[in-house]
């Protein structure tokens, strides 16, 4: 009766759980760093000024040498994530382009880029994964847990969780749920960043095949940017246009009871 009890309360929003948000801000910032700095002494090797990476991007990046092309892909898909949005698909395919040369047929480069870009959007996903669960001690926020939908949504998320969670980094789409899910629902760490390094080697590897093996070129990477701001607009656009409609009402209703003011003073 006791555990029954203890079990019910031990999954209350409102209480503590088992994630360490700063230790892991702690590992990640030192992730980051391991990168950062010989990246930083790779590049300052290579003997060309840092100017030549704003005036010609793309042909600096295609000379750099491999490792710098890895390290960079890696440290850029690291900040990819629901709190910095940035488009992944262009970078994966820059880097498996035949230019770019980061090995010498399409199974290899599909190998390393989609491992690279697999481990970074791994440590994405894991920021938002305890992001949100900090999010989730406030009680404003974890209210949503007492919502029908979200019961519903529990439901079918706890029938397969591993494979939604895989399936939703494999299709190259925002779905952003699916990970806040996860969270919310308390899915174990390992088995998230185990579904999210599978799914995205997956994804990253087709990519990184198909681009290096039909030699697209920059082909591939301009057109998985322009998909981005696509489906980026799709995303944000009605919240946009919803303020946009609110904002511009909140304007009429002031000159709308101005005019019915002065009509009234016109008859008086």
């Amino acid at each position: 009766m006791f555990d029954k009890h203890h079990h019910l309360h031990a999954l209350e929003p409102h209480l503590p759980d088992d994630v360490t948000v700063r230790h892991w801000l702690m590992i990640f910032a030192g992730y980051m760093l391991a990168m950062s700095v010989p990246l930083v002494l790779l590049i300052s090797a290579e003997g060309w000024a840092w100017a030549n990476w704003i005036d010609d991007t793309a042909e600096t990046f295609s000379r750099t040498s491999v490792a710098i092309k890895l390290i960079g892909l890696t440290f850029y898909m690291s900040l990819a994530c629901t709190f910095l949005p940035l488009p992944t698909g262009w970078i994966i395919a820059g880097v498996a382009t035949q230019q770019a040369a980061v090995a010498g047929d399409a199974w290899q480069t599909a190998m390393l880029v989609g491992l690279c870009g697999a481990i970074g959007s791994t440590m994405a996903n894991l920021n938002d994964y305890h992001i949100f669960t900090w999010m989730l001690r406030h009680q404003r926020i974890s209210a949503v847990r007492t919502t029908r939908s979200y019961k519903a949504a529990e439901k079918w998320f706890a029938r397969s969780p591993f494979f939604l969670v895989l399936v939703s980094n494999i299709i190259p789409i925002p779905v952003d749920f699916v990970r806040m899910l996860a969270t919310s629902y308390r899915y174990p760490r390992l088995p998230f960043a185990a579904a999210n390094l599978i799914g995205r080697f997956l994804r990253y590897g087709i990519i990184a095949f198909v681009t290096f093996y039909w030699n697209l070129g920059w082909i591939a990477p301009v057109a998985l940017l322009a998909l981005a701001a696509v489906l980026g607009a799709w995303r944000f656009a009605p919240g946009l246009f919803r303020k946009l409609f609110l904002r511009s009402a909140n304007q009429t209703e002031p000159s709308v009871s101005n005019t019915v003011e002065n009509t009234e003073e016109q008859q008086l």
